[in-house]
């Protein structure tokens, strides 16, 4: 496979330095791709670096996770409007750890192979690196006038940050530039991978890299991945949507692509899938015979949860689906965890009920319209019943006296009412 044609189908290349093809078809290259840990989670931000490093390593050449331990103590002003938190050692650690484990899901870290992944930890070299050090050893080859130029700076000098630019943040681009002279040097690193708001950053590592010991490096920088109305990309009401399922269960992750856009399914089923050029065609083709069958968004949201996750993981977040909007049993209903039933059912009516009350016992219909508001009244509740239109926990109603107690309750805390088709209600034990 050849990596700069495998990315150009794939809509995945902004900008890349010239002679960066050449190097590609001539050996096996290192490249490495800065990772931010200022979290201890990736987001699906992140996934579009990641997945350039994903193709990288299956096109054979070797690929540098490098997570910004060190460059994380201080924040990138690129894209920025406010300069960030600074994070303690001991969080940094933490973060770092659990990026390395979303990591290899994506990238081969443990075979013998000669192009298996590395994962490296700027602070490693720049924690006993000292300020004297700094300003002789980098320093003296970047002059402020190059790093003024930069459109990062550029952007903070000229209104449109309340605070300016902070000395450590306008030393940024010198620290990821001395990133890429060590790896240059200690890893044999001639290329770097990112996003294209990095571009000036990436550059300012290959001047210096030619400045120091005239050696020669490239780049390649991905577009920024936006929605087709031109938002940002990731980003809900509730926020991040993150690789963590602690942050973002399975089933939300796995909605959150259901529901992207028809334009959105077509770049980032490219963008976001290992599938081959032909079968995403076929796929699309289909989509546009049918759009409503959402083909592409199904696919799209099957390959991208089961390599984030699991294959358990997606076939429980299409069960999850199939309870909202298709036919479901109370089965399926028991096997969801706590959290996949609350994001099920975010948007419904919540009531909260008496657990003594439920250890007691309650007729359905006292609980459903008396001590809950399910139905306006006990007469519409029994006619209801009557006409088979209510259900508990996805079983029919057959009387509208039954007695619920908390053996009923799911995962020991709720109970779900169903009111005709599309009306549901959640109950929850207190």
């Amino acid at each position: 496979m050849n990596f700069v044609e495998e990315l150009k189908w794939r809509g995945m290349i902004h900008t890349m330095m010239p002679g960066t093809e050449d190097l590609l078809e001539k050996e096996q290259v290192t490249a490495y791709l800065g990772i931010d840990p200022t979290a201890d989670s990736l987001h699906i931000g992140h996934l579009c670096g990641v997945m350039m490093l994903k193709h990288f390593q299956r096109c054979g050449h070797k690929p540098l996770a490098l997570i910004g331990g060190a460059t994380g103590m201080i924040g990138d002003p690129s894209g920025k409007s406010q300069e960030r938190n600074l994070l303690d050692e001991e969080t940094l650690r933490h973060n770092v750890a659990c990026i390395k484990q979303q990591l290899a899901r994506f990238l081969d870290f443990d075979s013998d192979a000669p192009n298996h992944a590395e994962l490296v930890n700027n602070y490693d070299w720049m924690k006993d690196f000292t300020f004297l050090d700094f300003a002789r050893e980098v320093g003296k080859h970047i002059t402020v006038n190059y790093m003024m130029a930069k459109d990062s700076v550029q952007k903070r000098l000229n209104g449109e940050a309340r605070d300016g630019l902070s000395f450590t943040e306008f030393t940024y681009q010198l620290l990821q530039g001395y990133d890429f002279l060590y790896l240059y040097e200690h890893k044999g690193c001639r290329l770097q991978l990112g996003g294209s708001d990095q571009w000036g950053n990436i550059t300012t590592g290959a001047e210096l890299i030619r400045r120091t010991n005239g050696g020669e490096v490239f780049a390649l920088v991905c577009p920024l991945v936006t929605k087709a109305d031109g938002t940002k990309f990731g980003k809900t009401e509730k926020g991040n949507i993150w690789l963590n399922r602690d942050y973002t269960s399975p089933y939300a992750f796995y909605q959150f692509w259901l529901n992207v856009a028809d334009d959105d399914a077509k770049r980032y089923i490219r963008i976001f899938t290992t599938l081959d050029k032909e079968e995403i065609d076929g796929l699309i083709a289909q989509h546009d015979e049918d759009p409503g069958q959402r083909i592409l968004q199904k696919r799209l949201a099957k390959e991208i949860t089961i390599m984030v996750h699991s294959e358990e993981d997606y076939n429980m977040a299409v069960e999850a689906s199939n309870i909202l909007f298709g036919k479901a049993t109370k089965e399926s209903l028991t096997k969801l965890d706590e959290q996949t039933l609350l994001d099920v059912f975010a948007g419904v009516p919540q009531f909260e009920v008496s657990r003594e009350v439920l250890s007691a016992g309650i007729k359905a219909v006292d609980l459903t319209a008396e001590m809950t508001q399910c139905f306006p009244s006990k007469g519409e509740m029994r006619k209801m019943v009557q006409g088979g239109g209510v259900s508990l926990n996805k079983e029919k109603l057959t009387a509208f006296d039954r007695i619920v107690t908390a053996d009923d309750l799911l995962n020991g805390k709720y109970l779900l009412v169903q009111r005709g088709k599309k009306n549901y209600f959640l109950l929850i034990a207190k």
